[in-house]
């Protein structure tokens, strides 16, 4: 397809270049000649035989209207779209500090689909991973961004009009800047700062200066979610006790007011607030309906911040409402900030992310808000990634240009323009943990995918969560759909490897504890002795697969840095699966008078499980999945 552009597009070529391959177009005098022009309502895009139209408001909607004009000149020589953006701002949010900071060159393949979009905003997510200068343990080994690596990140997101701009950590979520000997006089508790001291203002003057520098935006995240450590380490043995909410207000002064020093526009997490507000406690408080903020609290709370209320689970309307009105009180402009559920799996909880922000964007339209984030953490070492969530990104973008909600066929069109991906190809990746016996639409966050792969064989932490659910089948089933759904020709096809081996490890590892348990009750030898020369050896095969493929994945899209300790954990599971072999045999043999491990009763891993409903289970920590003993004490974390 060949195209050439009239009207003033000087400042849209640089884009529209960068756009030509991903498109699959080129530029040529003898193409369909595309009149570009301002629109003072909506985007409008029209083709009729060799001449077509975009009419467009801001830089990014021409764009999204741009790729709108391919995808259905592909099918039709006449037509015109009309579309009017429901918020002023919108994007993803990419977790850079849980290992997987992603390349420069993976940032802006990035860029490039969130342009074809049209999505207009993109947060930056880094703990300690820019550099300061004269802070060396900040982001040391950690992957951390340059200055010019920033400042190309933004050059680039520019010039498809997306507005790039820093999310940081003020006060709490530092634990690995703290952990280093050589600065704790900065920290408070084992991952909080020291607040009210002259080194930790300046190290936030620093911080800010910093993080903000890089970028056009004015914009800054300045942080301050679950700071419920505040105060209590080193701040109390110094100052005695003093209630949180003082301490946050008088630390959120100082931070601001290096803030508005500079001219930046701050944001920052609401939970602190609700949580206080509610009496303390954890994200139960914070999504407490009945929360309210009390008069002082609000008269106390700066009005030129905006809060930010995030909220990843919801599936009713007026859930969404009630915790929208809570917010209203602190008098602050809200930003909503939902999820696309990445978070501690090596899949995508697709039931849940889809069907929470479905609803969830729909409130925020009918409440006035006007700005929205798409959340991606990376929990516990980040083995998933954020291209595996494009699906729910396009949600986002199909929402931001439609009064009502997408439908599913109109989604799975624009995923497979903007990404070259099928949907059914995307939602595969939710079965990795929505396996038989969860919640529908695994709204119980389980993460099988993770616990059974990490789980020791001889230990069976998670055996009795996932007792008779046939799992090898499942899994077997989902290797073959993946497999199925893989299409070589499509540059993200790569993203399929990694899945498609694990599911292989799984319908071989899922309930191996289980098989190995009953055949040592039984003391059946032929079978224990079976497991230990075939099967065992046959699953260490497989997951040197996995790691094969997850390592060509990581270097990819992310930095070295954080790899070894995915690295660490794979050869974890094969070291123990060859010990699980000898000592086995050792048995069989009539070497060993018993397996102290399979002796062990079997209990439920927590009181996440079937038995109440709430699914299979859910471990939020590596180090719990693979041993209930020490991996390590912190006899003073101070």
């Amino acid at each position: 397809m060949k195209f050439r552009f009239e009207g003033d597009v000087t400042d849209l070529m640089p884009g529209i270049q960068a756009l030509l391959t991903e498109l699959g177009v080129e530029l040529a005098g003898d193409g369909i000649l595309v009149h570009v022009g301002p629109s003072e309502g909506p985007l409008v895009v029209s083709r009729e035989g060799n001449a077509a139209t975009i009419r467009y408001g801001s830089k990014h909607q021409f764009f999204r209207g741009l790729g709108l004009l391919v995808q259905h000149s592909r099918e039709q020589d006449t037509f015109q779209l009309e579309e009017q953006q429901q918020f002023d701002q919108i994007g993803p949010m990419f977790d850079l500090s849980r290992n997987a900071v992603l390349t420069v060159d993976s940032f802006k393949s990035m860029l490039r689909k969130l342009a074809l979009m049209g999505m207009n905003s993109v947060m930056l997510y880094m703990e300690d991973t820019y550099e300061i200068e004269g802070e060396p343990y900040f982001g040391y080994m950690r992957g951390r961004y340059t200055q010019a690596e920033l400042i190309e990140i933004d050059d680039y997101a520019d010039q498809f009009g997306i507005e790039a701009f820093p999310s940081i950590q003020t006060l709490a979520h530092l634990e690995e800047f703290l952990k280093w000997e050589p600065i704790k006089h900065y920290r408070d508790t084992k991952g909080a700062l020291l607040v009210g001291s002259k080194r930790t203002d300046s190290l936030i003057e620093h911080m800010i200066e910093a993080a903000s520098a890089p970028f056009r935006s004015k914009k800054i995240h300045i942080g301050m979610d679950e700071a419920e450590e505040l105060g209590r380490g080193k701040y109390l043995d110094s100052n005695g006790y003093h209630s949180r909410f003082d301490i946050m207000i008088s630390h959120l002064d100082k931070v601001l007011a290096a803030v508005r020093k500079r001219g930046l526009k701050p944001m920052m997490w609401s939970d602190m607030f609700l949580k206080l507000a509610a009496g303390g406690g954890g994200d139960a408080a914070y999504y407490d309906k009945e929360t309210s903020i009390p008069e002082e609290m609000a008269r106390r709370i700066p009005k030129d911040v905006d809060m930010v209320y995030w909220d990843y689970t919801h599936m009713e309307p007026g859930d969404y409402e009630k915790l929208i009105a809570n917010h209203r009180p602190l008098g602050c402009n809200l930003v909503f900030a939902g999820a696309v559920w990445i978070f501690n799996t090596f899949g995508v909880n697709y039931g849940l992310s889809l069907n929470a922000s479905n609803v969830a964007l729909q409130v925020c339209k009918q409440e006035g808000i006007r700005e929205v984030y798409a959340t991606m953490w990376g929990d516990d070492g980040n083995e998933g990634n954020p291209f595996a969530a494009l699906l729910g990104l396009q949600l986002y973008a199909e929402h931001a240009y439609s009064q009502q909600p997408p439908t599913q066929a109109q989604l799975a069109e624009r995923v497979k323009f903007c990404t070259g991906i099928e949907l059914e190809a995307f939602l595969q990746l939710k079965d990795l943990d929505e396996i038989p016996g969860q919640e529908p639409n695994n709204a119980k966050q389980s993460n099988p995918s993770k616990f059974l792969l990490y789980q020791d064989v001889l230990l069976g932490m998670f055996d009795k969560q996932i007792e008779g659910l046939d799992l090898a089948n499942h899994y077997a089933e989902l290797e073959q759909r993946i497999r199925d759904h893989r299409n070589p020709d499509a540059e993200l096809d790569y993203l399929f490897e990694m899945p498609e081996k694990l599911s292989a490890v799984l319908k071989r590892k899922s309930e191996i504890g289980i098989a190995l348990k009953s055949a040592y009750d039984a003391h059946d030898l032929d079978t224990l002795r079976h497991m230990a020369k075939s099967v065992l050896p046959a699953i260490s095969q497989a997951v040197q697969e996995l790691r094969i493929a997850h390592r060509t994945q990581w270097h990819k899209m992310f930095k070295p840095f954080g790899w070894e300790v995915i690295d660490i954990r794979f050869g974890g599971v094969i070291t123990r699966l060859d010990t699980a072999s000898f000592r086995i045999l050792e048995f069989a043999e009539g070497r060993l008078a018993r397996i102290e491990e399979l002796e062990q009763e079997r209990l439920v891993f927590s009181t996440t499980n079937r038995d109440n409903h709430k699914g299979v289970g859910w471990c939020s920590h590596y180090y719990r999945m693979a041993s209930p003993n020490v991996f390590y004490h912190v006899l003073n974390p101070f």
